[in-house]
């Protein structure tokens, strides 16, 4: 995926694209089978390891525009990077319209998927919320992401879920 398609203010934004996070190599290769059961073109996904990730996203932390910091897209470029740091994976890919995104995400967060976020033009919508997610509060941009934990910072999600168990389900052994 050529990300310099995908900026807004010199960070990563792919509108009409959700981002999907993964605590493993595994899930994230369960995912994108998931996602090919489903019909999704293999041109249509791509998958980053956790190093893959945090390139990019130091790339985009470089090329930031002062304009970035305005919305959200900065603090969730960080926020991506925090769980690339403990090791998560990633899949991209392309939605045909909302309702086609989250039956994907519906797909992939029973395959293990931490978050995923459909980036429209306007509006970044969370599609995965799990049963411990703290309520979402208002996010001024110069506050950060409400990662919707106890904390408040995104590394306590992956600390929540090392395994990926999605939290309804007990957890898988090891």
């Amino acid at each position: 995926m050529d990300s310099a398609n995908h900026r807004s203010y010199g960070v990563f934004k792919p509108v009409g694209h959700i981002v999907v996070s993964f605590p493993n190599a595994v899930l994230a290769k369960n995912g994108h089978a998931a996602l090919r059961a489903l019909g999704v073109a293999d041109q249509d996904i791509h998958d980053f390891s956790d190093q893959e990730m945090i390139a990019r996203i130091d790339d985009d932390l470089k090329q930031a525009g002062a304009l970035a910091s305005f919305g959200q897209e900065l603090n969730l470029v960080k926020a991506h990077r925090a769980l690339a740091e403990q090791g998560y994976y990633w899949l991209i890919v392309r939605a045909e319209g909302s309702d086609k995104a989250r039956q994907m995400a519906d797909a992939l967060r029973a395959q293990g998927a931490e978050r995923a976020q459909l980036y429209g033009r306007f509006i970044i919508e969370e599609l995965i919320e799990h049963p411990d997610d703290m309520p979402q509060a208002k996010e001024p941009a110069g506050h950060g992401l409400d990662a919707q934990t106890r904390s408040g910072l995104e590394e306590e999600r992956a600390l929540r879920r090392p395994d990926g168990n999605t939290g309804s389900e007990p957890p898988n052994p090891r």
